[in-house]
């Protein structure tokens, strides 16, 4: 695919971070992914061969920054400069997940900025674009120096709570930093808005203060961008069954999940859980035995708009009207 593109043919690579969505991605543009081979030597350290030419290509690497983080994001940099050093016309690293994304700020003294670390590596590496879906933070946009295309899931997620609800619901954020995640997307369904005002006492543990907002009476649905432990929503949603609503539903784009979150979830007045595919379930695709509350929708069709949008050279934000 080329239509005049002045930085060459398209291409897609994948790393093995989540290789079903990289192969949603490229069936959905009608292509097929590149030949490329990533390998390990005996002490662990990743090879890299690519298996065809990219010398003057506009070159797409999909490779989120999931578990396990370090070993992604080492094959990330490592990928880019074998691209870079390959005469690739353009590299547009597509990290649907952005790792350490929490860390985007000190919060205590001697503490890193681990995100900015991140974009200065992936920068430094060769990377000329980035692509991502609804970071933590809007500011980590700033922290690269190339451009940055954020996309957001909030459609696709509030496309599955119409289906469920239509427009009688009211939208929780589970706190009052992701209130704005909250009113996207309360304006998409033209929803009243709640905020859970919590405190966390430790690392692993929130105590709700207080629910703002009138809820009783009517199906909750909490925003969020993640699901890590899950206690922030576990915690929500009791808060919100105390005030009178009818039922809970949690919708977020990155589905983390760490050990037993998924456990305390199910065992949580909620009565679905949505995510998206950014990150790989952890044992391939759940079945409903497995995780009965839980549903993944595919980012597949935004990340493969926007990829057609970059390299055409046509607006990425139009997607978000």
């Amino acid at each position: 695919m080329n239509n005049g593109s002045p930085y060459g043919d398209l291409m897609l690579l994948s790393g093995t971070a989540n290789p079903e969505l990289s192969e949603r991605i490229a069936r959905e543009m009608g292509m097929r992914l590149a030949e490329m081979e990533i390998t390990r030597f005996a002490d662990g350290e990743f090879d890299v061969k690519i298996g065809e030419s990219v010398r003057g290509h506009d070159v797409f690497l999909i490779q989120p920054t999931c578990h396990p983080v370090s070993d992604n994001l080492v094959q990330l940099f490592i990928t880019i400069d074998a691209l870079r050093r390959a005469s690739a016309s353009r590299i547009t690293a597509v990290t649907p997940y952005y790792g350490y994304q929490r860390k985007e700020k000190k919060t205590q003294p001697r503490d890193p900025i681990s995100a900015k670390l991140m974009a200065n590596i992936i920068e430094l590496a060769g990377a000329n674009r980035v692509i991502c879906v609804d970071l933590h933070a809007e500011a980590i946009q700033g922290f690269f120096d190339i451009p940055v295309d954020a996309l957001t899931a909030t459609k696709i997620l509030a496309r599955r709570v119409r289906e469920r609800h239509g427009h009688n619901v009211v939208i929780v954020s589970p706190d009052t930093g992701g209130a704005h995640r909250a009113r996207r997307m309360a304006s998409i369904l033209d929803a009243p808005i709640a905020v859970i005002d919590k405190r966390r006492p430790r690392d692993d543990a929130i105590e709700v203060n207080n629910v703002i907002g009138d809820v009783a009476g009517m199906k909750s649905v909490i925003v969020d961008d993640l699901i890590s432990t899950g206690s922030t929503l576990v915690g929500a949603a009791v808060a919100l069954r105390e005030k009178g609503a009818t039922g809970v539903d949690c919708v977020a784009t990155h589905g983390v999940l760490t050990n037993g979150a998924l456990r305390h979830l199910h065992e949580a007045p909620i009565d679905e859980i949505c995510i998206t595919d950014t990150i790989p379930f952890p044992n391939g695709q759940p079945s409903f035995d497995d995780a009965p509350k839980l549903r993944v929708l595919s980012v597949a069709p935004l990340i493969a708009e926007a990829i057609v949008r970059v390299h055409e050279g046509r607006s990425v934000s139009e997607l978000f009207r």
